[in-house]
């Protein structure tokens, strides 16, 4: 029997390393990161290590929103979505995550882009709306 797919990215800690990566990745693109500056980043790093754990048949539990409450009224663009992609992408790679691992964690998460994108258009770069209403900080315990 073949290891879940979350065993063969390596578990937790690599997880962690990745999204970590991954945020710092995303904050200098300009391309994206103008549909970040409300957020809490240490929230998102927890949710998406938690999200990608979870769908990868690790122990995890996803306790975020919804993807299209979360990203409801951020305007993203298809281009600023395929750019995050770029993004994941080159931090896998970085990380040195197997083809077959970065496509079977891609297609994953490529079924959330309908929830994510509510503008389809090739722009990036694109202003993040005044009404946009983050998830509240995560509480320190």
């Amino acid at each position: 029997m073949q290891a879940s797919l979350y065993e063969r990215l390596g578990g937790i800690d690599a997880i962690t390393a990745v999204v970590e990566d991954f945020a710092g990745r995303t904050a200098g693109d300009s391309r994206i990161n103008g549909k970040f500056v409300k957020t809490d980043l240490d929230r998102l790093k927890r949710m998406l290590v938690d999200q990608v754990c979870e769908a990868s048949g690790g122990p995890c539990t996803y306790s975020g929103r919804e993807m299209k409450e979360a990203h409801r009224g951020m305007g993203v663009t298809a281009g600023e979505f395929d750019a995050l992609v770029e993004d994941l992408v080159a931090t896998l790679s970085q990380f040195n995550v197997p083809a077959a691992e970065q496509l079977e964690l891609l297609g994953m998460l490529g079924p959330m882009k309908v929830d994510i994108v509510e503008v389809d258009g090739p722009e990036t770069g694109t202003p993040l709306s005044e009404l946009y209403e983050p998830a509240p900080p995560l509480a320190t315990s």
